[in-house]
């Protein structure tokens, strides 16, 4: 993606200690759904105990059993009005942004104009 976005609206993180797996790591589902922008988030636990929201694609049913498709962590990054980010990668009304200390995480793709 690497697009360059502009934060229209402060974002604050609002988990300190987010969930985050490797792709293949066991994932524990819960019943407990949302839709964010319209898109359908499900609430997990980590094997590390660690629990968030996480897309509701990122994992897979083997053997009854949810695994991780691929490398996810939930971490959002404050970030504010004016500020220039890049964006990464996109899924569920977030986009995954480095800002230019270098730091990572999520912002609502509401929150950000393109360049």
């Amino acid at each position: 993606m690497h697009k360059q976005f502009t934060v229209t609206s402060d974002h604050d993180a609002s988990f300190p200690d987010p969930i985050a797996f490797k792709a293949g790591d066991d994932v524990v589902l819960t019943d407990r759904t949302d839709l964010w922008d319209g898109h359908r988030w499900v609430w997990a636990r980590a094997a590390d105990g660690r629990e968030g929201w996480i897309p509701d694609d990122i994992t897979e049913v083997r053997d009854g059993r949810a695994i991780a498709r691929k490398d996810y962590s939930a971490a959002e990054l404050t970030c504010r009005a004016g500020e220039t980010l890049t964006g990464l990668w996109a899924t569920h009304g977030w986009i995954w942004c480095r800002n230019g200390a270098g730091e990572t995480g999520w912002v609502p793709t509401r929150n950000l104009e393109p360049r």
